[in-house]
């Protein structure tokens, strides 16, 4: 594991866990439209097992435990211990999903279980995305189906470009990722997805667009929302990132600039900002030479 990569599951194990905690709720908002649309790729049924990687506070999670019901199961794994946290004290008692952290790519998973290998924006920060897959495919039944959603590039994803573009000129400096490093945006290539799953074993790879209108920010006016979305910028995401180290002067221009970014999209108790996704689906094979 490269020191980059390290330093990302202790970022998620610790501060980046708890500021996506303390702003849970707005989070699953924004994700839910995308959550939606892969849980019905997946078309989990009554008393199906289902493994959810990177579940982050269990949303989706017990999204997928109302559709298999009491007689199925849904295991929510997550590096983070916050979000786990989370994640169990939102969990009714009654809820066949249970949670679990560790890190899916190297977890020692019960083998041929599950009838659906699941993810709400959880499967891009492996290290050997193949070598991930391939493993968890183990726990996976014979003709068992994959469905995830994944973001796209940040070209596409306005809810990043904008304020990253808004700060340019403050923090003229900022190398640009490497798109198929650990992150948010790493499967944004579909053909590296394609590739990713091939080679991991599994067959049918199906990749389609999945764009929605995502609500950045909350408040009872659209001065408090425009405040509520730069606020929640600063502590969340790329941008937070960016400006970890940033002397309060340059938090405060940054801060200014990035209103002024949002204050061109539309809503009224919310900042509405384009999200574009990849909803993924594939399938384990029956046999090895399925």
């Amino acid at each position: 594991m490269t020191g980059e990569n390290v330093s990302q599951v202790a970022d998620w194990k610790g501060q980046s866990g708890e500021r996506w905690v303390a702003y849970q709720a707005r989070l699953d908002a924004m994700m839910a439209v995308f959550g939606q649309a892969a849980i019905e790729a997946a078309a989990p049924v009554t008393g199906e097992r289902v493994l959810d990687v990177g579940c982050g506070a269990g949303a989706s999670s017990l999204d997928l435990a109302g559709h298999v019901g009491a007689g199925g199961h849904v295991l929510g794994v997550d590096i983070s211990e916050p979000l786990i946290g989370r994640a169990r004290a939102l969990a009714p008692q009654d809820t066949p999903a249970l949670f679990q952290v560790a890190d899916a790519s190297s977890a020692d998973l019960p083998e041929g279980t599950f009838d659906i290998l699941f993810s709400r924006f959880g499967v891009m920060f492996f290290e050997d995305p193949a070598a991930a897959f391939a493993h968890m495919r183990c726990a996976l039944k014979p003709g068992a189906r994959v469905a995830f959603v994944c973001w796209r590039s940040i070209a596409e994803n306005d809810w990043v470009r904008l304020p990253m573009g808004a700060i340019q000129s403050i923090l003229p400096m900022m190398t640009p990722p490497d798109p198929e490093a650990p992150g948010a945006f790493s499967f944004g290539d579909q053909a590296r997805v394609e590739r990713v799953l091939t080679a991991a074993g599994f067959t049918d790879v199906a990749i389609a667009p999945f764009d929605a209108s995502i609500p950045f920010g909350k408040g009872d006016t659209r001065d408090a929302a425009l405040d509520d979305a730069v606020a929640m910028t600063l502590e969340v995401g790329p941008l937070a990132r960016a400006l970890a180290d940033q002397t309060d002067d340059i938090r405060a221009r940054a801060s200014a600039a990035v209103r002024a970014a949002f204050a061109g999209c539309p809503g009224e108790r919310s900042v509405m900002i384009n999200g574009a996704a990849w909803i993924v689906t594939a399938r384990n094979p029956q046999t090895d030479r399925d």
